[in-house]
């Protein structure tokens, strides 16, 4: 044996021996991440083989848009204080993010027809259309609409948590202020208006993001701000559009399990766009 490999062989003896193997007294990887309850809560209710991946898929969305959720949170509350720049890493990190929900309609698309119907019946009246972290992230980014709490009421805190942020500020109505805040001139009622109602177009927005990108060196935070919501905005449309094309290859246009329309409810939501002076001062430019 060469020298060399005599060498090797001792780094290896010694990286091993480096390496911590009681935990009796320590925390662990799997204590950390608490993966006994992670990894115990997927319950297949009817048996199949492919209910497995229907569960993982949902869950693993709900754990993506619960760090969607903090970093909105954090980021909006630094643009309510004028701090832009350390807003941006976490507003693409929610891109990034809603990258990984868009692909896993890819993985649930491998559900066919018939593989989801042994199941189907299984999942009684529950459905994604109640995700309320889906609704709370709705609820940030303007697209706000009080009739969905009712899906909630059997669950007091929950439905005082998405009743609070139904009548807070949106992302978006945090970042129409930063423009007033930079001397753009914002119509006054348009800065104190009812949070709970749904974001519409404003004239006075329009011509003040306008005005950052015709002139991008003198606001340039503000129309880094601007691409980062556009980015979100042109996500989630197509993460909405590979839900509902994945919904009718598995379904077609049968109602959904919560009783919504499915496919024909999923076409009307897909062209939703949360920020629209951000889209249509792109004609005016």
């Amino acid at each position: 044996m060469s020298n060399s490999e005599n060498h090797e062989q001792t780094q290896s003896k010694a990286a091993d021996a480096s390496i911590h193997g009681d935990f009796s007294k320590e925390m662990s990887y799997g204590d950390y991440l608490q993966l006994d309850k992670v990894l115990s809560s997927q319950q297949r209710l009817s048996g199949h083989h492919d209910e497995m991946l229907f569960i993982i898929i949902h869950q693993a969305s709900e754990l993506w848009m619960k760090l969607i959720l903090h970093e909105l949170e954090a980021a909006r509350l630094l643009i309510q204080q004028n701090n832009l720049e350390p807003a941006f890493k976490m507003l693409a990190r929610v891109s990034r993010i809603q990258q990984q929900l868009i692909q896993s309609w890819d993985v649930l698309s491998t559900l066919t027809p018939a593989e989801y119907m042994q199941f189907r019946n299984s999942l009684g009246r529950s459905s994604g259309f109640q995700s309320f972290q889906n609704r709370l992230i709705e609820f940030m980014l303007g697209g706000k609409q009080s009739k969905v709490l009712s899906v909630y009421e059997h669950q007091p805190e929950l439905h005082q948590q998405l009743s609070q942020a139904l009548h807070e500020p949106s992302l978006y109505d945090a970042s129409v202020k930063a423009l007033s805040m930079r001397g753009l001139e914002i119509d006054a009622d348009h800065l104190q208006r009812d949070w709970s109602q749904e974001y519409k177009g404003n004239a006075s927005v329009k011509a003040a993001w306008l005005t950052v990108y015709q002139d991008v060196e003198r606001y340039w935070d503000l129309y880094e701000l601007a691409e980062k919501l556009v980015d979100i905005d042109s996500r989630q449309q197509q993460w909405r559009f590979n839900h509902m094309v994945t919904v009718e290859r598995i379904i077609g246009f049968k109602s959904g399990t919560g009783g919504s329309a499915g496919v024909e409810y999923l076409k009307h939501v897909v062209a939703q766009r949360y920020f629209p002076e951000l889209w249509s001062l792109r004609t005016d430019l």
